[in-house]
């Protein structure tokens, strides 16, 4: 049976998309070496469309007044521009609001994109361009740790790692947060209650990794404008051995967060990446494995919830659970000696 694979491991090739939202220019080129802020394409983005009735406007129907608007599609407006004018003696015409581009006309309307702002897309992990993708961006390839987590509030940055998480379970509070960690990415554990977000929006910092988040404060964290990676859940979760480990162990190395939104069907997932550097090039990561004995897992449902641990056994066929259901079932011995019977479906491998 396949496995799903949450990536906690010490080094690995690591290869990222990065991507426009919509079509723009790609400025990088193939085996340029890029580092988290360098801009790799950019775009411009329109604040706003406004709509013109021009049919309604000059009092004639639709099939006239689009043969009297002057203007095409993708066409530059400036403002107060005369997009279209009537006939006769005293002639009504439809003038641009502001300066803006021509997105689509028909029907007696023309539709303008105005307020247009210059996007820059960031490379957002050093690395090596190994291709181009044509008016959208570029793809990075980069060597390191990866830590992967279950929630990220889409943000990404990167700076030099703190260790405010003493252990796995600590709680970040607005207190412990001061203005020596401004410009730093955050460790910490569980967070609890809007002011300890708010404070690290105010030094700011570039990153808070978490172990869970409270429930309530989920829509706050989406609207924060640093990324925050959860490893765990939500409530009050300490973080998995592993990626504590793993995390604590690279205090004061350039992090990147890359708090993607997680996507079951494209797999993306929020993602810590620490580059490395590296004699040569480092096994790639594997996205697929199959449950066998040995395998490092963690426990995606409670009671052990967010425990780590090892496959001992397959058991074979369907086993019968205390709830009564029966499933594809394996014994695991977790980090604190215990060994449990777990069904497949309720674990993940980690590696």
């Amino acid at each position: 049976m396949q496995a799903p694979v949450n990536h906690i491991i010490g080094l690995t090739s690591i290869v990222r998309e990065r991507q426009l939202p919509i079509s723009g220019t790609v400025i990088a080129r193939v085996g340029q070496k890029v580092s988290s802020g360098d801009v790799v394409a950019e775009t411009n983005l329109a604040r706003e469309h406004v709509l013109l009735d021009v049919a309604r406007a000059l009092r004639v129907s639709p099939t006239v007044a689009d043969s009297l608007v002057k203007f095409k599609l993708h066409d530059r407006i400036a403002a107060s521009a005369e997009i279209a004018v009537g006939k006769g003696l005293f002639p009504r015409s439809v003038r641009a609001p502001r300066e803006g581009r021509v997105v689509a006309v028909g029907g007696g309307q023309v539709l303008m994109e105005v307020g247009e702002t210059k996007m820059e897309l960031r490379a957002g992990i050093p690395g090596t361009i190994i291709e181009l993708l044509p008016n959208r961006g570029v793809v990075i390839q980069t060597a390191g740790a990866l830590i992967q987590g279950v929630w990220g509030n889409g943000r990404v940055d990167s700076g030099l790692l703190m260790n405010l998480a003493e252990k796995p379970d600590s709680i970040l509070t607005a207190s412990r947060l001061d203005v020596s960690m401004r410009g730093t990415v955050i460790l910490a554990g569980i967070v609890k209650d809007a002011d300890a977000l708010q404070a690290a929006a105010d030094l700011p910092v570039r990153g808070l990794i978490l172990s869970s988040l409270y429930p309530s404060l989920l829509q706050l964290a989406r609207e924060m404008r640093y990324p925050i990676m959860v490893t765990d859940g939500f409530g009050p979760l300490p973080m998995n051995s592993a990626a504590y480990k793993l995390l604590s162990t690279n205090a004061k190395r350039d992090v990147t967060v890359n708090a993607e939104v997680y996507d079951r069907y494209t797999g993306a997932r929020p993602e810590v990446i620490i580059p490395l550097p590296i004699a040569s090039d480092p096994p790639p990561l594997r996205e697929v494995e199959t449950f066998a004995p040995g395998l490092q897992v963690r426990m995606r449902r409670p009671p052990a919830l967010g425990m780590i641990g090892s496959i001992v056994l397959l058991k074979p066929g369907l086993t019968t659970l205390p709830s009564g259901l029966r499933a594809f079932a394996a014994e695991v011995k977790l980090e604190n000696g215990e060994t449990v019977v777990a069904p497949l479906v309720n674990l993940e491998v980690v590696g």
